[in-house]
């Protein structure tokens, strides 16, 4: 560990230390940023622009007085690099790290805290010194299941990015282990990547690219090629994927508050339309896609007559509909409910949604609210065969749970009794000791002053 007598006591000292030991990590060579390795890390890897890496520092003036330190707080510091959530310097240097590295940095002002410094612990245009350790990274994660993993090769140019509808020119590979399936220049539309043959992973990450940007995708099966494989790329099922992007050029679509209502229901017909497409293709995850744009740019719209009012409302209702039924083939039952409810808070009658509201329940073991959705949706509509058979299944269900209660709770009751009659018998027992052992002490107590009284 550097100690404080290690430290130069002046900036230009501290320099030339550095600069003969150490290595400028800054990329136009301006001293910013001067590394020396203190110990080497693991070969490998580095960090990537976006990574979530994990670091224990000591930060310390050129004169040797330590003004922060993660250790002394007993906890690591986390951070995602690149991204301007630290000092310059630490970007900088921690991209140029291997896992396990300790180094020591000397920071010019501008890489550090500045002209302005930092209030009762760094004095104004100071340069500083820090000992960072490298503990760990990981990719970014992008959705919450952590199914799509991106790790930026080459930072992008801007601040926007593609939105839904956008076209999109790339570069792409794909790999699968180490063997490449996939390499080409490919345009397409963001949410309707399908048709192109590329994974709804590489579509739902083209929202958090730039221009220019060039990344690395690791695609768990649910976001590359599911349960099915891709034949035509010699690609299995259930596999992990990688894919290199490079975000070329875009277009970006209109966004929802740049359109007007005539815009925006016209393109909700083609967006249903599409919708429609993937899911009798059994693409419900891109089939969601389309039904919740249409939902995001309808559900706060007024119309502004009854015709108008009432399309809106159709495209409203189909789409959570849709998704309902989506989110059964999907088996998640949960938002599947949530989607019928939405329905029905809007029509309390629809039959649609209170059968695969029903539908939903029962397959959550719910058997009781199911019941209760189907024998509403006979209250609209007599003849449903349907939900007559589901009735039927709800009512088995229900005393096949209300006979496996009985049978549990008989059991246990029975445990009970025998447990209490075995606590009874071993009282009883005891009881009988200590009586025994009483009489026995009272006998012997008995004798032993028969025989120290005089005759």
């Amino acid at each position: 560990m550097t100690t404080d007598q290690d430290l130069p006591m002046d900036h230009q000292s501290a320099t030339a230390l550095f600069a003969a030991k150490g290595i400028d990590v800054t990329t136009n060579k301006d001293q910013g940023v001067i590394k020396v390795i203190k110990r080497a890390g693991v070969d490998g890897d580095r960090p990537m622009i976006g990574d979530k890496v994990m670091v224990h520092y000591t930060g310390k003036l050129v004169t040797g007085k330590k003004f922060d330190c993660s250790r002394e707080r007993k906890e690591p510091f986390c951070f995602h690099v690149g991204k301007g959530q630290v000092l310059r310097a630490w970007d900088i240097a921690v991209l140029s790290m291997q896992r396990g590295e300790v180094c020591t940095l000397l920071c010019k002002p501008e890489y550090a805290y500045g002209a302005a410094g930092n209030p009762d612990k760094i004095p104004p245009s100071s340069s500083v010194v820090f000992e960072l350790e490298l503990i760990k990274f990981e990719g970014e994660v992008l959705t919450g299941d952590g199914g799509i993993v991106r790790r930026i090769k080459v930072k992008g140019e801007g601040y926007t990015n593609p939105n839904d509808g956008s076209i999109v020119n790339v570069h792409l590979e794909g790999r699968c282990g180490d063997r490449l399936f996939d390499c080409r220049d490919v345009s397409f539309i963001v949410s309707q990547a399908e048709d192109k043959s590329i994974p709804l992973g590489v579509d739902r990450a083209m929202d958090k690219m730039q221009k220019g940007e060039c990344c690395l995708l690791y695609l768990k099966p649910k976001y590359g090629f599911g349960s099915e494989g891709k034949p035509e790329y010699k690609i299995g099922p259930d596999k992990d994927i990688v894919y290199e992007i490079t975000l070329k050029d875009f277009q970006r679509a209109k966004d929802s508050w740049e359109m007007d209502l005539k815009e925006k229901l016209d393109l909700s017909a083609e967006v249903k339309s599409k919708g429609n497409q993937y899911f009798k293709a059994g693409r419900y995850y891109q089939a969601v896609i389309q039904y919740q744009r249409i939902i995001s740019w309808l559900e706060i719209e007024y119309g502004t007559g009854d015709m108008q009012q009432k399309k809106i409302q159709d495209y409203i209702l189909t789409s959570h509909l849709n998704l309902a039924l989506c989110f059964l083939r999907l088996k998640e039952f949960t938002q599947a409910v949530d989607n019928c409810n939405k329905v029905i808070e809007l029509d309390e009658n629809n039959e649609k949604a209170l059968y695969r509201r029903g539908e939903a329940r029962l397959r959550r073991n719910e058997f009781s609210l199911a019941l209760a959705d189907f024998q509403q949706v006979l209250q609209v509509n007599s003849a449903n065969r349907a939900a007559r058979a589901q009735i039927s299944i709800c009512q088995s269900k229900i005393k096949e749970h209300h006979e496996k209660d009985k049978k549990t709770y008989a059991n246990m009751f029975q445990k009970f009794a025998e447990r209490d009659a075995k606590t009874g018998k071993t009282k009883r027992r005891r009881d009988d000791s200590a009586r025994t052992s009483f009489n026995g002490e009272v006998s012997i107590k008995q004798r032993r002053r028969s025989q120290e009284c005089p005759s």
